[in-house]
Parts: C-alpha cells; sequence; structure tokens
C-alpha cells in the first residue's frame, strides 16, 4: 500500500503542471461568470427587445442648441467645448411614423436628443465642422438609399441605431476565450493524470519482469 502511495506522488515538474491546469480552469469559470453577468447578460436584454428594420433618410438638420463635451489635453488637462446638435430624422419599415437615427446605443444614452456626437476638439469651431462633415455624409451620399438600422423597445422605441454595441462577433468572443482557457486547464490536468498513470503502470511492469 505504501508503494502504491510512493509511487502515484507527482514529481515537482508534474505538480507544476496540476497547479496551472486548475488555475487555467478556475479563470475560464470565473471569466465566463464576470462576462456573463457584466457583458453577456445586458447584451442579451438588448437583443431581446430590438430587431432590424430598413430606415431611409428623410430629413437632416442642425438644431440651434449647442452641447457640452469634454476634450483632454494632456495627462491632468481637460476642458470644456461645445458641439451643434445634428438629428437625422428616418422612416423605418416597421412603422410610418419618423424616428431619430442614432450612431449606436452609447450615443442614445449620452445624447438622446442628437444623431451625432463628434470627437471633442477643444476649438468649438472643430467641432461645428466635424458635425456639417456628417451633416453633407448623410444628404449628399446616403440620401434616399435604404440602409439597415436597429430598434430596441427597452431603451427608446421610437428611436433607431445604425449598429448595435453588442453584435454576434463580441458576443462569440465572451464565450471562446474563457472556454478555451477551461478546456486547455481541462486538457492539461487529464493529460497529466493520464501520464502519470501510464508512467506507474510502466514501472509496475517493468518490476514484474525482473522477478
Amino acid at each position: 500500500m505504501a508503494r502504491s502511495r510512493a509511487a502515484y506522488e507527482y514529481t515537482e515538474a508534474e505538480d507544476k503542471s496540476m497547479r496551472l491546469g486548475f488555475l487555467l480552469i478556475a479563470a475560464g469559470l470565473l471569466s465566463l461568470l464576470g462576462l456573463g453577468c457584466c457583458w453577456l447578460r445586458p447584451a442579451l436584454q438588448e437583443r431581446g427587445g430590438g430587431g432590424s428594420a430598413n430606415c431611409t433618410v428623410l430629413a437632416v438638420r442642425q438644431l440651434g442648441e449647442r452641447f457640452a463635451c469634454t476634450f483632454s489635453c494632456g495627462a491632468a488637462c481637460r476642458g470644456t467645448a461645445r458641439y451643434p446638435c445634428l438629428q437625422v430624422l428616418v422612416r423605418t419599415s416597421r412603422s410610418a411614423a419618423p424616428a431619430l437615427l442614432h450612431e449606436d446605443e452609447r450615443q442614445l444614452r449620452s445624447n438622446p436628443k442628437c444623431s451625432y456626437i463628434p470627437p471633442c476638439a477643444r476649438d468649438d469651431q472643430e467641432n461645428s465642422e466635424n458635425v456639417t462633415y456628417k451633416q453633407k455624409y448623410w444628404k449628399e451620399k446616403v440620401g434616399s438609399q435604404p440602409f439597415t438600422c436597429y430598434f430596441n423597445q427597452h431603451l427608446r422605441p421610437d428611436d433607431v441605431m445604425l449598429k448595435r454595441t453588442h453584435d454576434e462577433t463580441v458576443l462569440l468572443h465572451c464565450f471562446l476565450w474563457p472556454l478555451v482557457t477551461f478546456l486547455v486547464g481541462v486538457l492539461i490536468v487529464v493529460l497529466t493524470i493520464c501520464a502519470k498513470s501510464l508512467a506507474v503502470r510502466a514501472e509496475a511492469i517493468k518490476k514484474k519482469k525482473h522477478l
């Protein structure tokens, strides 16, 4: 019995391999749990309450109102600038009523009144030029061409988004890499146990031949 226990004692290298395997298993499970609570759950809620539709531009306009944004000018330097509000009104295939278009869910939450938030520059004039460029893009390049847009009944059912914040690729990566980490950990543990078992059996067979 003592000999059997001694035979199954792991070497230092095997012990490190087992620890690495268990560490990867734990990391994979914790990653799946964390991403599920913090990222995957809200993403599925967004997709559950939304869908896609065909959109056509009805009107593109700038409001007289300006909104504040924060720009960075260094490690400990921040300032406030302003930008004009651009609204892109569209007609969707799911409703005859006009809807306000937004870049994505994050932009909708940041400023639900406007369709576009430019990268915040120190100069207000530069911000205005960026908004004007976007206005020309929607008027001249897109025009009356239909494009795919997305709606979310949980956020604002009367507004639509140009793209989703959480798409299929992001959801795939949320599952893929933690799962790969978990499986690699399991594989390391299994291979280490199998290798040890084979080594013990080989040693036992070798001893029997010498008897």
